[in-house]
């Protein structure tokens, strides 16, 4: 009997530590691009002890439908809405009202601590150099590798000035991003971060370091400050090329093409004819 409940009470607490580390995991998929836990404001409010600010039966409604809480003129909840200058928090997919009691237990368990694990990344704030510049450049476009052998900006991002052909257009570019998110704090979290199911799955397993993450932001921030070529100059040049280069090989295979061998009775027939005319 006694090794039974041992055994259940070892079950219990498997599953309790799953759930939590799948509430963690949640939050940090799907809540920390927005806000912090005692990291302070981003586009959302910082949720240190936010179960102190409002009770937990509000907060689960808001959870659950963030749009209706908002358009129903809730005075709270249009103060959040200014205070993030009308963006709205989306409805989260699989947000139920269990998970909502989970993230909020979990929430109120990292406002206890000194420093929670979701305080976000924190970043000197000292002013971006020439090198913090030049390193962000050199990993947007791969010339650096990550240290965790994630994949480059480049491969699926662009940015104005970026020379050559341009980047990639998986996702959107980049151009503004420093602007977009409104500095180099709430953009170093969400590259810590990131919410996107594509960025999520990329890197999940292989996370910026802190040192990379402020390099790509004072690149970001240098992209503002200068005066870009537009992005459809790269896209122009490469279908320039492209054009060229189709000219060029099109040019190369006439030319094989006239020095091909043509025939061998015809010429003779033909050169007996004229031997015969003459």
């Amino acid at each position: 009997m006694q090794r039974f409940l041992a055994l259940l009470a070892m079950s219990a607490l498997s599953l309790g530590v799953a759930l939590a580390q799948e509430t963690a995991d949640f939050y940090r998929q799907n809540c920390m691009s927005c806000h912090t836990i005692g990291g302070g404001r981003m586009t959302g409010p910082d949720l240190k002890n936010v179960t102190e600010r409002k009770d937990r039966a509000w907060l689960s409604r808001f959870m659950m439908d963030p749009k209706g809480m908002m358009d129903s003129g809730d005075p709270y909840a249009s103060k959040i809405l200014q205070e993030a200058r009308g963006v709205q928090m989306p409805a989260l997919p699989g947000m139920t009202r269990a998970r909502v009691e989970a993230l909020l237990d979990l929430i109120t368990e990292e406002s206890a601590k000194e420093k929670s694990a979701f305080a976000g990344v924190q970043l000197s704030d000292r002013p971006f150099t020439d090198r913090d510049v030049e390193v962000g450049h050199n990993i947007f476009v791969g010339a650096t590798s990550l240290k965790n052998n994630g994949p480059s900006c480049i491969s699926c991002h662009t940015v104005n000035g970026i020379g050559g052909f341009g980047g990639g257009t998986l996702g959107p570019d980049l151009t503004t991003v420093f602007e977009r998110y409104q500095g180099r704090k709430a953009l170093s979290i969400w590259l810590s971060a990131p919410a996107t199911p594509t960025m999520q799955s990329v890197f999940r397993k292989e996370p910026l370091e802190s040192e990379e993450i402020l390099s790509l932001v004072a690149y970001f921030q240098h992209t503002l400050t200068r005066n870009p070529e537009d992005a459809s100059t790269a896209r122009l040049n490469f279908i320039l090329i492209g054009l060229a280069g189709t000219l060029i090989v099109l040019g190369v295979f006439d030319v094989v093409w006239n020095k091909r061998f043509r025939a061998v009775r015809r010429p003779l027939v033909q050169e007996r004819q004229l031997e015969s005319n003459a």
